[in-house]
């Protein structure tokens, strides 16, 4: 017997995000780039480290900006 799984149509409304969410993304963003400045002002700098950081905090406020222009 086979599993047949359907998946939702990309027409399907989008779900609003809570306040609580929306805080979170802010959290995030604020966070990631902490952590960036954190990696940059040691001593022996670790940019990788920074970058992935700093693309993380791009990333929430790409989905905060796509909130805003939905909305």
């Amino acid at each position: 017997m086979s599993t047949v799984m359907t998946l939702a149509s990309s027409s399907a409304a989008p779900v609003p995000l809570s306040e609580l969410e929306i805080s979170q993304l802010h959290a995030q963003a604020e966070n990631a780039l902490s952590v960036a400045l954190y990696h940059l002002r040691q001593p022996a700098a670790n940019v990788p480290g920074a970058a992935r950081k700093a693309v993380q905090a791009l990333s929430a406020l790409n989905a905060l900006r796509a909130l805003e222009v939905a909305a």
